[in-house]
């Protein structure tokens, strides 16, 4: 049996038709506020729908390493991430002229801080709410059931095994 790497790796980036199914990484950033579970979400820069920090993979990063960073840049959290995506939705993008499919991996993060000033800031709004507020106001399906079944506590049991 092989043996399988003990820490994510980074990835290594190819370049790929505009048609082409693409990928992305998102932050499902929380805390808890007293004993109730928050999760961030931002709205987009264009439309102003209700999204979780999401963006392109970097070359060198893991893949939970470059969720911390769209966190950061989109809503000025940093945190834990936690090393395994906790789920997937798709979603179609538009890119110049053409639509192009895109595959989301989901990163839970538990947020330590939350910055004043951050790179995105004037151009995004940022809310912490509960799971079931959140859910309602996600358009994306996939996205709705990742953050509305969220239990970080299934986090530790999972990384304990």
């Amino acid at each position: 049996m092989p043996k399988l790497p003990q820490k994510p790796v980074p990835l290594k980036l190819r370049s790929g038709g505009k048609t082409d199914v693409r990928a992305q990484l998102a932050a499902l950033c929380y805390r808890y506020k007293g004993e109730k579970l928050q999760v961030c979400l931002v709205t987009t820069r264009g439309t102003g729908r209700w999204i979780l920090p999401r963006g392109w993979p970097t070359h060198k990063y893991t893949p939970a390493d470059g969720a911390a960073i769209e966190a950061f840049e989109e809503a000025g959290l940093t945190g834990t991430a936690h090393p395994n995506s906790i789920g997937a939705y798709s979603y179609d993008k538009p890119l110049g002229d053409d639509v192009t499919p895109v595959m989301v991996m989901v990163y839970a993060i538990h947020v330590t801080q939350e910055a004043k000033n951050w790179p995105e800031k004037g151009q995004r709004k940022r809310e912490w709410m509960s799971t079931k507020k959140a859910a309602l106001k996600i358009d994306e399906l996939g996205l709705r059931q990742i953050v509305a079944q969220f239990d970080p506590k299934r986090l530790h049991i999972a990384q304990t095994k």
